[in-house]
């Protein structure tokens, strides 16, 4: 990682930033009009910021409920064995499952952490004892079915001065 292009980032980088992680989709004129900055220059800072890898893409998160995967679950797993090639089939079968939203490998009493959607509690069981059962690289797993959401948020929080503003 290049830290070095953090250190060359102003308070108007981080404007840029923060509204594009509100919404992708603004325009170029409404973002520059945000900003303070006429159109031309807030473009060349944002291909600047993509271009430094800052801004890795664009994308529109869609609402589970609406397309029937109405049940969220933690699923903890710990391996069979902590070696090279168990982790490797695990993390290559984990791309290969759609149901998996996210993983993390973790430290602590397990090894990774999964955020799973399914459609209903069955689909839930089907997935567990049809696919993670059938897994030799897991040794254990725990799943905690999520309640109701409380908070979620792509918006990461940028620590920057705002000598500027002072």
């Amino acid at each position: 990682m290049n830290y070095a292009i953090l250190e060359k980032l102003d308070s108007t980088d981080y404007k840029i930033l923060r509204h594009l992680q509100e919404n992708g989709r603004i325009s170029n004129v409404e973002l520059s009009a945000k900003i303070g900055l006429s159109a031309g220059p807030t473009l060349e800072r944002v291909k600047k910021l993509e271009k430094a890898g800052l801004i890795e893409g664009y994308f529109a998160k869609l609402d589970p409920k609406q397309f029937r995967l109405g049940v969220s679950v933690f699923v903890q797993v710990s391996l069979s064995r902590q070696v090279g090639d168990v982790i490797e089939r695990f993390n290559s079968k984990v791309q290969r499952i759609p149901n998996i939203m996210e993983c993390y490998q973790i430290t602590g009493n397990a090894d990774y952490l999964l955020k799973v959607v399914v459609e209903d509690i069955p689909a839930l069981e089907q997935l567990i004892s049809g696919t993670f059962s059938k897994m030799e690289e897991i040794g254990n797993l725990k799943t905690m079915l999520i309640i109701s959401e409380k908070k979620q948020s792509t918006i990461l929080p940028l620590q920057y001065e705002l000598q500027d503003e002072c």
